[in-house]
C-alpha cells in the first residue's frame, strides 16, 4: 500500500532539504520521491542529509512540471500554510492520512505535494490538487521546515497504515537480558534459592533455627506463586549475597541490573 504513495517536492531550492525529506520518508516506510524542477540535484549535501536514505535519492524521479509528477495519480493532496481566496476541501494531517489509505486501499495512487521553502505552492499548483492539507502549527510561528512538514504527514500515514494492518503502533522496551527474563526458574534453582534465603535469614537474626515455626513454608508458598524468571532469581540471589557480606562486614559493590 505505501508504495502507492509518492512525495512530490516542487522547485526545492536547498538540496539539503531534499536529503532531509528522503530520510523522513524512509523512517515512515515511504519510498517514492518525485522532484519537480529542483534548483540543485543531485548534490553531496542532499546525500549527506539523507543519512542512510541515499537509495531514495538514487531512485528519485526528476520531472519538469507538476503535471508530469502527478501522472497516474487518482488523488493529489497539496500542503498549504496560507489562506487562499478560493476555498478548497481542507484536511488536517490525520484526515489526510485517512484519505491516502482509502485511495491506495482501492488500488489508486496518491501524491503528497509540497511547495517551495520560501513560498509554498502557487494557487495554480494547489488547484491541481483534490485537497489542501494544513498542519495546525502555532500561528505565532507557523512556518515549518520542508523535511519537518513531510515528516508530520508521513508519520500520520504510517500510523493509519499500521492501524489498518492491525499492527501495533508502539513496541515494548526490551531488556538487554530479555531472553533470560522470559525463562522460568527451575525447581532445583528454587531449592538452591530457598537454602540461600534460609541461611541469610538465620545470619541476620530474622529466623531462629531452633524455633523456625512456619516461616520457610510461608516463604516457599509466596515465591512459588510468583512465576520467578531466571533473571529475577539472579537479582534475588544477588541481594542475599550482598546482605550476607554486609552482616560479615565485607565490602560490597552496586550491581547494574
Amino acid at each position: 500500500m505505501l508504495q502507492n504513495i509518492r512525495v512530490v517536492l516542487v522547485n526545492t531550492s536547498h538540496p539539503g532539504n531534499i536529503g532531509g525529506v528522503a530520510r523522513a520518508m524512509k523512517n515512515m516506510g515511504l519510498s517514492r520521491l518525485v522532484l519537480v524542477d529542483p534548483e540543485v540535484f543531485p548534490s553531496d549535501e542532499a546525500s549527506a542529509r539523507a543519512s542512510g536514505a541515499s537509495d531514495l535519492l538514487e531512485r528519485a524521479q526528476v520531472v519538469g512540471t507538476l503535471e508530469e509528477a502527478l501522472v497516474g495519480c487518482t488523488v493529489a493532496l497539496g500542503t498549504s500554510a496560507r489562506d487562499r481566496q478560493i476555498p478548497w476541501p481542507l484536511l488536517d494531517p490525520r484526515e489526510c492520512a485517512s484519505v491516502c489509505l482509502d485511495q491506495v486501499g482501492a488500488g489508486g495512487e496518491v501524491a503528497l505535494v509540497f511547495g517551495r521553502e520560501y513560498a509554498g505552492l502557487t494557487n495554480a499548483e494547489l488547484q491541481r490538487c483534490h485537497y489542501h492539507v494544513h498542519i495546525p502549527s502555532d500561528p505565532e510561528f507557523s512556518s515549518l521546515n520542508l523535511a519537518t512538514a513531510v515528516q508530520v504527514l508521513t508519520y500520520e500515514v504510517r500510523m493509519a497504515w499500521l492501524a489498518a494492518q492491525g499492527k501495533p503502533t508502539k513496541m515494548e522496551k526490551l531488556e538487554a537480558a530479555a531472553e533470560q527474563n522470559a525463562q522460568p526458574v527451575t525447581l532445583d534453582e528454587l531449592e538452591l534459592f530457598y537454602g540461600h534465603l534460609e541461611s541469610t535469614l538465620v545470619q541476620v537474626g530474622f529466623l531462629d533455627p531452633q524455633r523456625p515455626r512456619h516461616l520457610m513454608s510461608r516463604l516457599r508458598r509466596l515465591f512459588g506463586r510468583s512465576a520467578i524468571s531466571k533473571l529475577e532469581m539472579n537479582i534475588l540471589r544477588g541481594i542475599l549475597t550482598e546482605t550476607q557480606k554486609a552482616v560479615r562486614g565485607e565490602p560490597h559493590k552496586r550491581r547494574e541490573l
